[in-house]
């Protein structure tokens, strides 16, 4: 999935990230690797810094420094590329309203040139149980539907690495199970997702982590984290008394 061919390259690798929105400093020199295949999950109260990270890792924001390596490209120097590579679920569905579920895929299957197309998106749109609307205005549909449709079109090109922000505010039940299936499906995707919910993030990650005022205060193997502990950790880590 990277650019020698090499699974020992890590497929993020973060080093002295930050990120500035005028003088308000969102991340504070973030260190950070991710293995390939890796399901990392990033926890911390509103205000930490996840989704700023998350855009940025995603190219969606440029680094105010630091350097960032998605599977051994620099994405100041090869951000078509890594683009091509990657993908975004966020409460933004990047999806046009005036076109149909099947014109929004297959515009966007077509930007990436994914073969068999239609076969793609037939398949995608069962899983997703929208085959009924899949000529319908994606303006039409409900806010779940939407994020279903949000979710084909975000692994429509089979990403190596995808980003999930907050991406199971507002699912319906359908939806919640695909990104389940996203994150315990084995491969060699990169999932990395940030949610609030530490019952369901320890459940679906296989790396935890915790930002707190835009720096990294706590990363462990999922394995090493005892569930019934973890809430007065991510409460000792962050100082505060609950989610």
């Amino acid at each position: 999935m990277n650019e020698n061919n090499d699974e020992s390259i890590p497929a993020i690798d973060v080093s002295g990230l930050t990120k500035s929105f005028g003088e308000r400093p969102a991340l504070r020199g973030i260190d950070l690797q991710v293995a390939q295949g890796e399901r990392l999950v990033i926890f911390g109260p509103n205000g930490a810094g996840k989704t700023t990270l998350v855009k940025t890792l995603s190219t969606l924001l440029k680094p105010s420094s630091g350097r960032i390596f998605l599977e051994g490209m620099d994405i100041r120097s090869k951000p078509s590329q890594i683009r091509s590579r990657l993908s975004l679920v966020s409460h933004q569905t990047f999806l046009y309203d005036d076109l149909t579920v099947y014109e929004n895929l297959k515009f966007y299957g077509r930007m990436y040139d994914v073969p068999a197309l239609n076969e793609r998106i037939g398949e995608l749109v069962t899983w997703l149980q929208v085959e009924s609307r899949l000529y319908d205005r994606v303006g039409t549909l409900s806010h779940g539907l939407q994020q279903r449709v949000t979710i084909a079109r975000a692994v429509l090109h089979n990403p190596s690495i995808l980003f999930l922000d907050e991406p199971e505010i507002g699912l319906d039940q359908q939806a919640s199970l695909a990104i389940g299936d996203i994150m315990k499906a084995d491969g060699r995707r990169t999932v990395v997702m940030t949610t609030h919910n530490l019952e369901r993030g320890l459940e679906l990650g296989r790396e935890i982590l915790i930002l707190n005022k835009g720096k990294v205060v706590f990363q462990e193997s999922r394995d090493k984290v005892d569930p019934t502990d973890f809430r007065q950790v991510y409460n000792n880590c962050t100082g505060t008394t609950g989610e």
